[in-house]
This record gives C-alpha cells, sequence and structure tokens, in this order.
C-alpha cells in the first residue's frame, strides 16, 4: 500500500473536487483519494507507486493543474 499527496490548483467547490477524485480514481491500482479543496492537497492510497505522470494527466483531464 503506498499514500502519496499531490498538490492541484484550480479547485474551488465540491463540485472541483469530485472531478479530481473522479479521474484519479480511474488509474488502475488506485485504492482511495481524498481532495481538501481548500488546501488543493489530493491524497492518493494505492495498491503500488502509481506514476507521477498518470496522475498529472488525470488531473489536467478534470481540467486542473498539479503545482
Amino acid at each position: 500500500m503506498t499514500t502519496e499527496t499531490y498538490t492541484v490548483t484550480g479547485m474551488t467547490c465540491g463540485h472541483c473536487a469530485a472531478s479530481v477524485s473522479e479521474e484519479i480514481a480511474e488509474i488502475a491500482g488506485v485504492e482511495d483519494v481524498d481532495v481538501v479543496v481548500e488546501t488543493g492537497a489530493v491524497t492518493v492510497t494505492s495498491a503500488a507507486p502509481l506514476d507521477p505522470a498518470a496522475v498529472k494527466a488525470a488531473v489536467e483531464e478534470a481540467g486542473y493543474a498539479m503545482a
């Protein structure tokens, strides 16, 4: 089990958090995604370490950017 925290910019509401969570959850091996809109913190728990490029692509697909 691996947990990584990323910083995502541009989120302002619960809908933003849900969009980011849904996209990241589609990455193979992801077990949990926790988003804190106020800080931009996105904590991802996965079965194995994730490719940061895959996480970045998922965040961008949701319409946001990683800091």
